[in-house]
């Protein structure tokens, strides 16, 4: 199975979310990674979700049922290369003695310490899958606590984005 990121722009209206997932539920997809945001249109909201599935073939059929959706505008299937970060926040056990090195590991991965308690330090981390898998393989020794992962954000790289033609379809369209 291979990991595919789509982006979709879609109306930025109630109901919207619950169509698109209901789209992949139907077809026995499951959604990997899901994250939704109005984009510098406010009446446009970006949904970015990753799936995995067998064949691009899948993801071509997946693609052209998506932009069928009267509230699609668009439908990008993000290069492997794109902008990609996820966020993450995780509390791990740690006291006096190992706060130091908890928090130097934490360093190296460009994460920060957001809360600390006596027994815990609570950690914020942005990066890439890989790179916030790295890191929590670093943090297992000291005793993960708790943990919440955003879902994938993506843009892509350059010109790879909406083009001018687009963009001006959903001025019209609004």
């Amino acid at each position: 199975m291979s990991s595919h990121t789509l982006s979709v722009l879609v109306d930025n209206k109630p109901g919207v979310l619950v169509r698109v997932s209901a789209l992949f539920s139907r077809r026995g997809f499951n959604i990997e990674s899901l994250a939704v945001g109005p984009t510098e249109n406010p009446d446009v909201s970006r949904i970015t979700l990753v799936t995995e599935v067998e064949d691009t073939a899948v993801v071509e059929q997946l693609v052209k049922q998506l932009n069928k959706l009267v509230e699609v505008f668009k439908v990008i299937e993000l290069e492997p290369n794109s902008v990609q970060r996820e966020l993450i926040l995780v509390k791990v056990r740690c006291d006096t003695t190992n706060r130091a090195a908890v928090i130097d590991v934490v360093s190296l991965f460009r994460g920060r310490a957001v809360d600390v308690g006596p027994e815990s330090v609570t950690i914020e981390a942005t990066g890439s899958t890989d790179k916030l898998a790295a890191l929590l393989t670093m943090l297992e020794p000291y005793g993960i606590i708790e943990l919440v992962k955003s879902g994938q954000v993506a843009l892509g790289r350059g010109n790879k984005s909406i083009n001018e033609k687009t963009k001006s379809a959903l001025r019209t369209a609004h």
